[in-house]
């Protein structure tokens, strides 16, 4: 459980990682949102399953 805990950790890190750094070029660049809003949202969805997922798998490590 603690394996499967710190993979879904270390994926949620990633995923903010790339948010973090993704967003703001895709908002910058010439027709960025009109292309790349179905990633931006997908992305976004991802990361709000995996604050959950972190939030459960938590609960039975500690």
């Amino acid at each position: 459980m603690t394996s499967l805990f710190q993979l879904t950790l270390f994926a949620f890190i990633g995923l903010s990682f790339l948010l973090v750094v993704g967003v703001p070029v895709v908002f910058a660049s010439p027709e960025g949102w009109t292309e790349n809003k179905r990633v931006v949202f997908s992305g976004l969805g991802l990361w709000v399953l995996l604050v959950f997922a972190v939030g459960i798998l938590n609960s039975f490590v500690a």
